[in-house]
């Protein structure tokens, strides 16, 4: 009997080496405002295809925001510049209604729609992106984030959809 159980606590602890090798499942970010309060969550999924960020937000003025996964992993505030540009590991263009082709970047996401009352709930699918290693992945040297914008983005504006300030800001994690 002991030895069945060695032989399952074996095989357990070998998937879980192989599941950690491949990387995380899951990861988060909290989104703060540039003046330090956290405004929202971001819960981010492994798929078949890529990788599915659920966002909760409150806090925000109502409309249309420009949201994208930027390539450094770092959220100072007030204006998050040091989040760099997007998250683009295949050089593509930004904006799916951009002419030029390859688009998207795998930092493009749709614009976040903030009702009336500041909040917002949205999932967005990042195909081709990876939590995982390898060049897509978004926890490569330096880490990621998730940075929301003032305005909507245009969806075809090379570099960042004229999207405008960073308002708020969050380190993607494990």
């Amino acid at each position: 009997m002991r030895i069945g159980v060695m032989i399952a606590a074996g095989t357990l602890m070998c998937a879980g080496l192989m599941a950690s090798a491949a990387g995380p499942k899951a990861a988060h970010a909290d989104l703060v405002n540039a003046q330090g309060t956290k405004v929202g969550t971001a819960k981010i999924s492994s798929t078949a295809n890529g990788v599915k960020v659920s966002v909760r937000v409150s806090q925000l003025t109502p409309g249309e925001h420009g949201i994208h996964i930027h390539n450094v992993g770092k959220c100072e505030a007030p204006a998050f510049t040091t989040a760099g540009g997007h998250f683009n590991p295949t050089s593509a263009h930004h904006g799916v209604k951009n002419a030029q082709e390859p688009h998207p970047h795998l930092g493009d996401l749709e614009n976040l729609k903030v009702g009336q009352n500041g909040k917002a709930n949205a999932t967005f699918t990042v195909s081709g992106a990876t939590l995982g290693d390898g060049q897509n992945s978004l926890f490569h040297e330096g880490g990621t984030a998730l940075v929301i914008h003032a305005k909507a983005d245009d969806l075809m504006s090379d570099p960042s959809g004229n999207s405008g300030e960073r308002i708020a800001c969050g380190v993607i994690e494990k």
